[in-house]
C-alpha cells in the first residue's frame, strides 16, 4: 500500500480544519480553507507542487496567520505577490501585501529557491487560523494568540493536538524552528518542555518585527536564518 503523500495530508488535515470554542469579545476568526473554494484552489494547486513526496523535513511554525497571508491565501507567509511571482502560482484574482510574507520569500531566495526551501522545510502556526480585532475606529487589525491570558488557556488543548498533527506531515522529530523570539518562543518551549515534541525549539527573529524594526540590517537576520538552519541540518 502506498503511504499518502505529505501534500495529500495537508490538505485533509486544513480542509477538515475548524476552531468552533468562544473567543474573546470583539476577536474574530478567519478559516479561508472553509471559506473560500478560491484557496482550496490555492492550497490544492501549492501543497501538490511542492509536497506531493514523503520527504522528511524540518517544522517551522509562526504564531498565527495574518489576515493579508496565510489568513487570505491559506498558505503560510505567502502573500499574493510572493504567491505569483516566487511560487509560480496562477493569479488568485485579489491582491495582498504582507511585509513578513517579503521577509521570507527574500531568505527562501537566499536559501536557493522554493523548490529547495520547501523539500527540506514546512511552515505552519501554532495556532493555525488567524485572529482578527476590530479597533474602535472600525480598523481590523491581525491578533495573537497569546494576547489574551485566558485564550491562550483556552486555545492550548487544540494547538497540542496540532502540533502532534504537524509533525506527522515532517516525520522529523529533532528540532523546531520558532519564529518570534518574545511570547511566542516563551509558550512553545514551556509546551515542549512538557509535552516532548522535538529535541530543540530553535528561536528566530520573527519576520513582521525585522521588517518594521529592523529592515536596515534585513540581510543580516537572513544570514542568521540561514546559518542557524545549517546548524540544525
Amino acid at each position: 500500500m502506498v503511504e499518502p503523500s505529505a501534500a495529500r495530508n495537508i490538505l485533509l488535515y486544513h480542509q477538515q480544519l475548524t476552531y468552533d470554542n468562544p473567543l474573546p469579545e470583539g476577536i474574530k476568526l478567519l478559516n479561508p480553507y472553509r471559506e473560500s473554494e478560491t484557496v482550496r484552489d490555492i492550497a490544492e494547486s501549492f501543497y501538490q507542487r511542492f509536497y506531493d513526496d514523503d520527504h522528511p523535513r524540518q517544522l517551522i511554525l509562526g504564531i498565527n496567520p495574518g489576515r493579508l497571508g496565510a489568513g487570505a491565501t491559506g498558505i503560510p507567509f505567502t502573500d499574493s505577490k510572493r504567491l505569483i511571482e516566487n511560487c509560480g502560482l496562477p493569479d488568485p484574482g485579489f491582491t495582498t501585501y504582507e511585509p513578513s510574507s517579503v521577509f521570507i520569500y527574500d531568505m527562501i531566495e537566499a536559501f536557493g529557491g522554493v523548490s529547495s526551501f520547501y523539500q527540506r522545510f514546512y511552515i505552519n502556526s501554532v495556532f493555525p487560523l488567524a485572529l482578527v480585532q476590530e479597533k474602535n475606529n472600525g480598523k481590523i487589525v491581525n491578533y495573537n494568540y497569546y494576547d489574551d491570558v485566558n485564550l491562550q488557556k483556552s486555545l492550548t488543548p487544540f494547538i497540542i493536538q496540532h502540533i502532534r498533527t504537524q509533525q506527522t506531515f515532517v516525520k522529523k522529530t529533532d528540532v523546531i524552528f520558532c519564529l518570534g523570539r518574545g511570547k511566542n518562543f516563551a509558550f512553545l518551549d514551556q509546551l515542549n518542555k512538557i509535552h516532548g515534541f522535538v529535541d530543540h525549539i530553535v528561536p528566530l527573529e520573527h519576520p513582521r518585527f525585522i521588517m518594521q524594526y529592523k529592515l536596515r540590517i534585513k540581510d543580516q537576520y537572513i544570514t542568521q536564518y540561514l546559518q542557524t538552519f545549517e546548524t540544525y541540518r
